[in-house]
């Protein structure tokens, strides 16, 4: 009876009563989310198809080329043993000791096993990173416009969030030196996230050594999203944070096999940086998870030993698209600049559009041409639109002919 009674009581916190109905509570944390223009666009989207016309979705940056035969082999191997569908409550040796090799060999950095825990995909680290980090009410510093996950990390962690500006005439790189102290005095992290979503930018290795200074001066923690090292263009280079000077002492790194390896669903992506900060990270983790999947585990060892020459030409098809939907757009009156590095281009809007959801829900209507609100990213997305490269060229070339010939630029 008591213990009725105490559910009762709890019932009645967690609901109220008007006029008859019971309206659920929720917490203040839910206020703070919105799928208002991803939801919009994509009624818009199933509408569309609805009536028979054609979408080209370059929505959300899925790669449409296929994970290499081996990963999947290796993933179906491991589901027949019943031992790997157990919980997976450690990393194994054998995935570690290949990914020390692999960033050894591709970036030079040299990591020991305590130094690499796998997360459930970078969005996830990402997510909980914050947590790591700050406590509720203290100072973080994100890039805008940024990937949505870098804001959704700080609401839950419930910290005050300061930005940056990342602007084209910048090469939408950051300048953290032009910032008032007092800013990079009270922060406790930064997240760089390089090569760019959704600006398709590129970070050089000087002003990143700028902003360790900067970490060392003045007490706060770099947080690197190495998610797009493998799709950079125009000769330029790419290369993990954490082999810079004094990296390791002032910051953390994430890497992703997601566009790389095209396993996104698999969400295999690892969490480096040194052994205090990884040890801390597994401990938070412990807390939620039980681990990745074991038959993940086998595919991302597999994925690290798929010939480099392919992902090479994985690179340079995304680099041709690249010159062919920012080249093509150009050539139809309007300027697009070739973004130079990640599957996106971050374009500018015509003029004539105040709002990059008034134009991206124009486009939908007038081409079927889907693409991403660049305010979705941040309030500096405003005047931009996303476009991802999942498409063939000759499916883009298809996309500028319906984009020149529906009037919209006119």
């Amino acid at each position: 009876m008591c213990f009725g009674f105490f559910l009762l009581q709890t019932y009645k916190k967690m609901v109220y009563y008007n006029s008859g109905e019971i309206i659920m509570r929720f917490s203040n944390l839910m206020d703070t989310f919105s799928e208002g223009i991803f939801a919009n666009l994509n009624n818009k989207k199933l509408a569309l198809e609805a009536k028979g016309k054609k979408v080209y979705d370059l929505f959300v940056g899925t790669p449409d080329f296929k994970p290499d035969d081996s990963i999947l082999s290796a993933m179906k191997k491991a589901l027949e043993d019943p031992n790997n569908i157990k919980y997976s409550l450690h990393d194994m040796d054998i995935l570690k000791d290949r990914f020390i090799k692999h960033y050894k060999d591709r970036f030079q950095v040299s990591l020991n096993k305590n130094q690499i825990m796998t997360v459930n995909g970078t969005q996830e680290g990402m997510c909980h990173i914050g947590m790591l980090l700050a406590n509720p009410g203290e100072y973080c510093l994100l890039p805008d416009p940024g990937y949505v996950a870098f804001t959704a990390s700080a609401k839950f962690a419930r910290l005050n969030i300061i930005t940056y500006p990342l602007l084209e005439e910048n090469d939408f790189m950051p300048r953290l030196d032009l910032l008032d102290p007092s800013i990079l005095k009270k922060i406790k992290y930064v997240i760089i996230s390089y090569p760019s979503n959704p600006t398709g930018g590129v970070i050089n290795k000087e002003r990143y050594i700028e902003i360790i200074e900067l970490a060392r001066k003045y007490g706060f923690i770099i947080v690197n999203d190495n998610a797009y090292s493998d799709i950079i263009f125009d000769q330029n280079e790419s290369f993990s944070f954490l082999s810079l000077p004094h990296a390791f002492e002032v910051g953390c790194e994430f890497y992703s096999l997601s566009k790389s390896y095209n396993t996104t669903g698999a969400r295999i992506s690892f969490f480096l940086g040194s052994e205090e900060i990884v040890s801390k990270f597994n401990t938070l983790r412990s807390q939620y998870d039980f681990g990745m999947f074991y038959p993940i585990q086998y595919a991302a060892i597999q994925a690290l030993d798929v010939d480099k020459n392919i992902i090479e030409a994985q690179r340079k098809e995304y680099e041709l698209r690249r010159n062919t939907l920012c080249d093509g757009l150009s050539s139809i009156g309007w300027k697009v600049n070739r973004s130079k590095g990640t599957m996106f281009v971050f374009a500018k809007i015509p003029d004539k559009y105040v709002d990059s959801l008034e134009f991206a829900e124009d486009l939908l209507e007038k081409t079927g041409v889907l693409c991403t609100p660049g305010s979705a990213f941040g309030t500096l997305g405003k005047k931009y639109v996303r476009f991802a490269l999942v498409k063939p060229v000759e499916e883009l070339q298809e996309i500028i002919r319906i984009i020149d010939e529906s009037g919209i630029l006119k």
